[in-house]
């Protein structure tokens, strides 16, 4: 099932450092971002082997993840919380606020033959 994880952050008085490390299995295959997209763009997925981890870097976001009869609503605005997604976790990215900033961090190269159906379907 998805978990909201808060990543370790170092704080001093030039600024903030926020590490992202051993949150998922395997090694770091594929990093991609999404941005200046509309608010109510709904993005919904399902991978088979593929972990994800999602940050919101700036702005915020709410995601839905689902896995089994489990649903969750999570909120990333914060860039030390970062929201890790385990294969076969349905989710759908919702309200991104304007100037929204997404990075995803995969654990597999892009494959469609490990896309799952756009839509929740257990």
């Amino acid at each position: 099932m998805a978990q909201l994880l808060f990543l370790d952050t170092f704080e001093s008085d030039s600024g903030n450092l926020t590490v992202i490390e051993k949150i998922m299995p395997g090694s770091i295959k594929r990093v991609f971002y999404i941005y200046e997209t509309e608010e109510m763009l709904q993005i919904g997925r399902r991978y088979h082997q593929a972990w994800h981890a999602i940050l919101c870097l700036n702005g915020s976001c709410r995601i839905q993840a689902m896995s089994g009869s489990q649903s969750t609503r999570f909120v990333l605005d914060d860039p030390q919380k970062c929201l890790l997604l385990e294969p076969e976790d349905w989710h759908q990215i919702e309200e991104l606020t304007s100037g929204a900033f997404l990075l995803v961090i995969s654990n597999e190269y892009d494959d469609p033959a490990d896309y799952g159906p756009a839509n929740f379907n257990p």
